[in-house]
Parts: C-alpha cells; structure tokens; sequence
C-alpha cells in the first residue's frame, strides 16, 4: 500500500505568546516543525505534505523544500486542514498518515507501527492512544462494554464522568485515502466554529467499522506543545533521548544533565563530554577526544585525540591531535591542522595553522597561513584589517614569531625567520633571518 504524510501546521499559537510562527520555534537549534518532518519522512520515504496558515511565506522560507505545502486560509480546525491536501493526494495513495508539528517527540518507531497496523486494519481508521493522568487537553476515547471504540469527545465538550476517562486521544491518525475524502465532507461544524478531526471516529462507527487503536508506550511521545513551559520541557525531554543514545554509543558524559547535544551532531567513541559542553549545529567530534568543561562547539569538524578545554569553536576544522585552552576562541574558517598547540586566550579567525604549529597565549591570528612547526610567541598579532579591506599574513615553516610581535599586513615571515620580542613588522622578513625593533629590520642570517 502506498502511504503519504499530512503534518498540520497550520496553527497560529496563541499560547506561545509570539509574532514567531509556532512551527518554527527553536527547539535544540532545529525547528519545531523539523522533528515531524524527520519523523514522517523515515516512515513515508516520500516528501511530507504540510498544511499551513499563519506565517506560511516564513514558514516556507525557513523549512524550504523539505515539505509541499498546502494552505489553510481561515483555520476552521483539523478536520477543515486536512480537507485543503485533497487536491494534492486524491488517488494518489492508499493510507494517510496525519500528525503534527508540535509533538516534537513522536517517533518513527511509533508511527511505523500505527502504519503497519492500519495496512492490516479492514476499517479506515487507525488511531494513536495514550494512558495518562496528565490530560493536556486532550479528546478522551469512549468505547463500548466490548472494548470497542465508539467515539472520541473533546475535553471542552466532555461531561464530568467523560473527564475521569485517562484513555486519550493525542490526535494521530492513519486514514484508507479512498474513504477519507468525502467523510471529511460529512463533519458537522462544532459549538466552537470548527471541524474536528476526530468526528471521523464516530462516522466509522456509525458505518458499523472497527477502529483500531495503538497504545504509545512512552507517554512523553506525545506531548503537545502549547507554550513556551511544554517547550521547555520538551527540549529537556529530547536532550535526555540524545544524550542517552550517545552514551549507548560509547559517548562518557560527567553530567548529562549538564550536556548539550543537538541532533545534527556526531560523536566518536572513548570521547568523554565535561559538563558545561556544547555541540551545536552540524558539529562533528571525532574519537578518543576530551571536550570541555564550558566548551562550545558549533557548526565544526574535530579530528581524533583532541583536547578542548573551556573554549568556544565555530565554523571551524580542527584535525587530529590537537589541544587548546582555556579560553580559546575559533572563528569561522579557522583550520588547525594535526598537532597543533593553542595556548589559553588565544583567537584564530580565517587562518590556517600548520602540522605542530604552537600559538602562545593572548594571541590572535585572522587571515594567515602559518607554516608546520612555527611557533607564535605569546601576544603576537596579525594586524590585518585597515577599516576599509583585510589582508594575509604568511609565516613559513618553522618560523618563531617573538612574543608581542606584530605583524602588519600583508606581509610575509619566511620559513625559519625569526622575530624580536616586541617587534612591528611592515616588510617580508626573508626566510632565516632574524628581525628586530620598531618598525622591524633584519639584522642577522641565521643557520639553516
């Protein structure tokens, strides 16, 4: 059976109290209508069909083309969203799968057995449950003395017997695409001015079928977020799921509880995470490395056997071997190669340092290329920026950059040169010679 995906997203949030739209509240760096994307698309394997409404031009802009989006002009409720994916799925497929952007914590796992069940299912719904004190507001599941179910009632509407049923209905569903068209033509509009989704139950029902139901196992699967309090709870949910996955992976973590993983990142096995880490974005850890405590760490590659302490990366490649810290900074395009030392207060920003390059403490690099093993002395600069242009700096190989060296751009230090304490260099430096003084001059050959 041919399956497609109805992810609704259509809803204003008014809870979120935000000119945000709700789909595109950051949850771990991704957005909130990200995780029912991934989750859809590893059970579909088809591009997701999104309903939208409020916010829709931003909402494109921001998920791209990772969903065919329909619009829902006027929200008339779930029942009315789904209607506006007609023209898009009618004959197209045989099961519809519906969720929504705001249960971020729904799995693939769960959904492909709500699938698995509905392809079984002579009737034309299937439906998620879940047994919980905590209500949400959720629709309770009324069924018959057999256990059947005859109906779902909207917590608004449900009488206080109704309200003591904990059997709830979180609102995911899998439709026979055939029969699904023209029973969402049969909805009756609600006392609120809407179209529920879940008056589908009761039509199959009354049409004499079985509904079929899947109990979610973990209750937190299907928490709904409303407010930026559900958000809040959700992310701490998520992160204890990464975390725990990594962990299982041969991830060692001090404090968990203190670690933060978003789900773009990869990690190496035998690294240990200090508290207070980081990883942001699309970062990528490699093996046998330790990172933190207080690192941030996004959008970079690590290479094996790195040790990064109490420092902020970002945008940047770090290969093997590598140490740094305290209180380093890595800016975008900063590339460290094997073996290279950065001492604590350091900053490299657009720069490339070479095999077992070793940079000294309250030093900043931008725009360079320096050569394998030179060594830059503590408090040296690159003075690269003018106020209108940047310019390179080029440090040969096995140079040694004096401590409080600066180095105006553009300018060249050849390979084995050195540097004077306090030097202000202006001029290339040929290679094995040694420069002094203000501005600096060459006042020796060295031996090669």
């Amino acid at each position: 059976m041919k399956l497609a995906s109805v992810i609704l997203a259509a809803g204003q949030g008014k809870r979120m109290k935000s000119d945000l739209p709700k789909a595109l509240h950051p949850l771990l760096g991704k957005p909130l209508a990200w995780y029912a994307l991934e989750a859809a698309k590893q059970v579909v394997h088809s591009t997701p069909v999104m309903v939208i409404g409020h916010g829709a031009d931003q909402v494109r802009q921001v998920l791209g083309d990772q969903a065919e989006y329909v619009q829902q002009e006027t929200q008339l409720g779930t029942g009315h969203a789904v209607m506006q994916a007609e023209p898009v799925l009618a004959g197209k497929c045989d099961l519809i799968l519906v969720t929504y952007i705001d249960m971020p914590l729904l799995t693939a796992g769960t959904l492909g057995k709500l699938v698995e069940q509905a392809r079984t299912n002579p009737g034309s719904v299937s439906m998620l449950t879940v047994t919980t004190i905590e209500t949400r507001g959720f629709g309770r599941l009324l069924r018959n003395t057999q256990g059947e179910v005859k109906a779902i009632v909207e917590e608004a509407q449900a009488t206080p017997e109704q309200l003591d049923i904990h059997e709830l209905n979180p609102g995911v569903y899998c439709f026979r695409e055939g029969w699904l068209w023209e029973a969402l033509k049969r909805i009756q509009l609600s006392p609120k001015g809407e179209y529920y989704l879940t008056d589908l139950v009761g039509l199959a029902v009354s049409e004499g079928q079985t509904v079929q139901t899947l109990s979610v196992d973990d209750p937190n699967e299907v928490i709904g977020i409303n407010n930026r309090v559900h958000l809040a709870q959700a992310g701490a949910l998520l992160q204890q799921r990464i975390n725990h996955q990594w962990m299982l992976a041969g991830v060692s973590m001090v404090d968990p509880s203190s670690t933060y993983i978003e789900p773009g990142v990869t990690l190496g096995q035998d690294t240990l995470l200090w508290p207070g880490t980081y990883l942001r974005g699309e970062t990528c850890i490699g093996s046998d490395c330790v990172i933190g405590p207080d690192t941030i760490i996004q959008d970079t590659t690590v290479g094996d056997h790195c040790t990064l302490l109490a420092s902020v990366l970002e945008g940047a490649v770090v290969e093997d071997h590598v140490d740094m810290g305290p209180y380093c900074h890595l800016r975008k395009g900063a590339h460290l190669a094997k073996g290279v030392h950065m001492g604590n207060f350091g900053e490299v920003k657009n720069s490339t340092l070479g095999p077992g390059a070793k940079m000294g403490h309250f030093s900043y690099l931008g725009d360079a290329t320096v050569g394998a093993e030179a060594n830059i002395g503590a408090g040296t600069i690159t003075c690269n920026f003018d106020g209108t242009r940047k310019y390179a700096t080029e440090i040969g190989e096995g140079a040694f950059i004096g401590s409080d060296t600066m180095l105006v751009a553009p300018v060249k230090v050849g390979a084995g040169a050195k540097t004077g304490a306090g030097a202000v260099v202006t001029k290339d430096i040929p290679p094995h010679t040694l420069a002094v003084g203000v501005p600096a001059r060459v006042i020796k050959e060295l031996k090669k």
